[in-house]
């Protein structure tokens, strides 16, 4: 039987009573925030008791960037953007360059503050070049900032970017189907529509059963007097039903744009 949260706290409280950690080292830090998180693991994201948790941690090392890190994912679940990043912040302002594209991709995909997320993945570029987080570079979610605010001119550069980097050393890595997506999706509102099919083509050869990437293929078709544009959309249901998704990191909690709903489908 799980002990109540008190417990575990004043337990916690009268051990640090005889001893305080060496706040200072990293191996101090790494052991009681594994065993805090084994605490916190036992309650949903979304439960207050996984916050105090990691709060109790606090108290006794507010060095950890981890914490408010963890503690900040209870703050996505119930969108309290203000608590969510006063926690990432800290986290930042302790380890920037750990947290800091993170939190660009909070602001770009989540709080939709695309001047934010620009802001931080154009700092995080200087002193990172070339590097990813979330599955992909920070090019990428520069692209999907300017995508989200209208600048279709600039999302485009930014999109070519990020494949130049997802291409670096040998150029033999495939690019990751929702760049071609969402790249696709830049050229299907800038009117480009031959532009937008070949990047919905080159996503689907890749993942064929992508919901979105169907559903848009079907809309250039559509607009174009294909004929073909009701296979198009038909696969989009039949994938959407059986549970294919756009499958990017913490989608559950942080979705994605544009992604097409059933509600979307039954228009045609």
């Amino acid at each position: 039987m799980k002990l109540p949260l008190i417990l575990l706290l004043l337990a916690c409280c009268a051990n640090m009573a005889f001893s305080q950690p060496d706040c200072t080292s990293k191996a101090v830090q790494d052991s009681l925030f594994r065993e805090f998180s084994k605490r916190a693991d036992n309650y949903a994201i979304e439960d207050p008791a996984r916050g105090q948790i990691y709060d109790s941690l606090i108290s006794i090392c507010p060095n950890i960037s981890e914490t408010y890190q963890e503690k900040a994912l209870g703050f996505i679940a119930s969108r309290d953007f203000e608590q969510l990043f006063a926690n990432i912040d800290k986290a930042v302002e302790l380890e920037t360059n750990r947290w800091l594209p993170y939190r660009g991709y909070l602001h770009c995909i989540l709080a939709k503050n695309y001047e934010k997320a620009i802001a931080d993945f154009e700092t995080a570029e200087q002193t990172m070049p070339h590097a990813f987080t979330m599955d992909h570079t920070f090019s990428f979610f520069i692209a999907m900032a300017y995508l989200g605010s209208g600048d279709l001119e600039k999302a485009e550069q930014y999109f070519l970017k990020d494949i130049a980097t997802q291409k670096r050393g040998e150029g033999k890595n495939d690019i990751h189907y929702n760049t071609l997506l969402y790249f696709g999706i830049t050229y299907y509102l800038a009117n480009e529509l031959d532009k937008a099919q070949e990047k919905f083509s080159e996503c689907l050869q890749q993942y064929e059963q992508h919901p979105t990437a169907n559903y848009y293929m079907g809309l250039v078709m559509k607009v174009t007097g294909n004929r073909q544009h009701q296979v198009y959309f038909q696969k989009s249901r039949q994938y959407l039903e059986e549970g294919y998704q756009i499958n990017e990191p913490n989608s559950h909690y942080v979705p994605y744009p544009r992604q097409v709903t059933l509600a979307d489908l039954d228009k045609y």
